[in-house]
């Protein structure tokens, strides 16, 4: 247990030190986020030759990834209590 603490600490000081950085930028990343998974439900439900098949597991992959980001773009403070009571 001891040996693994300091690398505990430094990961969450690391992840801590990440979001600060990264804090002005968000608006451009759920933007990017947003704009990826439109591009998923372009790929996902286009009438084509290029996916013939999908998986009952990919679509729901894919819309478990649409609601999480969704969540994170109205909602943030709320996702991040819940991740923090985990």
């Amino acid at each position: 247990m001891a040996c693994c603490l300091p690398l505990g600490i430094a990961a969450a000081a690391g992840t801590a030190g990440l979001g600060i950085v990264l804090e002005p930028v968000r608006p451009l990343l759920m933007a990017a986020s947003g704009a990826l998974i439109l591009f998923g439900v372009w790929q996902l439900y286009r009438r084509g030759a290029s996916c013939a098949h999908r998986s009952r597991a990919s679509v729901v992959v894919f819309w478990i990834c649409a609601v999480i980001v969704a969540l994170m773009a109205i909602a943030p403070q709320i996702v991040a209590s819940f991740l923090a009571d985990l």
